[in-house]
């Protein structure tokens, strides 16, 4: 199985993606399942994972709608509002869906680096390890240590990092982050995201200089912890779906064929399809 573990679908006139400007150029305007399936059907993908791209709950549940209308969704990382009093009544709820599959704060916008070490939050994580939910973990390098502390305290929580915690891949500065992540890989059983990358390179997007982000996260993970995504349609400010296809296959050529299938579906699978298929399978 092929997996596209993270894409997004979105509808302008919702009105709750406040990152989502004009000032987007191309990827504003909406984007559906009939924009993704030429793409999935065209490279021989068997499903995908709807990430969340507006902190609302009325999005996941719209995006909960979208995978019960279209098969090749095999499940949604959504949003709840972690800091509210009833957050695990919230997630809870939401959980009832077997669609759901995790939860992503929008850690990379929220102001305070501290936040997802605040002792408020602690109900939220426990509910989400209550209703086997996975932790997306949206941040960027400066989290990274936090997110470690994360991790030590609730080690129950099943937890992805998305992006690769976007490296500063355009500025070309690899120390530090790469120490934080190999820190996060040795010392927690987190999982890691091979997508977004492309949009942090810039203008420097060739296969020569992704290499090291992406030799490194294969080095720390190894092929049975990393998981293939393409983040479109953001991915499409830097490249096309096909394109991140073919440098993605180049960076992971010297993997043999069981460690490629796994990083192009058989984690994500692993990850993120356990939960839903135990709830089919009961009901």
């Amino acid at each position: 199985m092929r997996l596209d573990a993270h894409q997004h679908f979105w509808k302008l006139e919702r009105g709750d993606y406040g990152w989502l400007t004009p000032e987007t150029g191309p990827i504003y305007r909406d984007f559906g399942p009939e924009d993704l399936t030429p793409f999935l059907e065209r490279f021989g993908i068997d499903g995908t994972i709807l990430v969340q791209a507006a902190p609302t709950v009325a999005e996941t549940r719209y995006m909960l709608d979208l995978a019960r209308q279209n098969d090749f969704v095999r499940g949604v990382v959504g949003w709840a509002d972690f800091e509210a009093p009833d957050a695990p009544d919230q997630i809870g709820d939401l959980a009832r869906d077997p669609n759901l599959v995790g939860l992503r704060p929008m850690i990379q916008d929220i102001a305070d680096p501290d936040w997802m070490l605040r002792d408020s939050l602690a109900p939220a994580y426990r509910a989400l390890v209550a209703h086997d939910l996975v932790f997306d973990a949206l941040t960027l390098p400066p989290h990274l240590k936090n997110l470690l502390q994360l991790a030590d305290r609730h080690p129950d929580l099943r937890m992805v990092v998305d992006h690769g915690s976007k490296p500063f891949i355009a500025k070309g500065i690899i120390d530090g982050w790469a120490e934080d992540m190999t820190a996060i890989a040795n010392n927690t059983p987190a999982f890691c995201k091979l997508s977004g990358l492309v949009t942090e390179a810039g203008d420097s997007r060739k296969v020569r200089d992704l290499r090291p982000y992406v030799d490194h996260l294969l080095e720390a993970f190894g092929p049975g912890r990393l998981i293939w995504g393409s983040d479109w349609p953001v991915c499409t400010l830097a490249c096309s779906y096909e394109d991140w296809i073919g440098i993605t296959d180049t960076l992971l050529k010297d993997l043999n064929e069981a460690e490629r299938q796994a990083v192009l579906g058989g984690n994500a699978e692993r990850v993120y399809l356990s939960k839903s298929t135990r709830q089919r399978t009961a009901s």
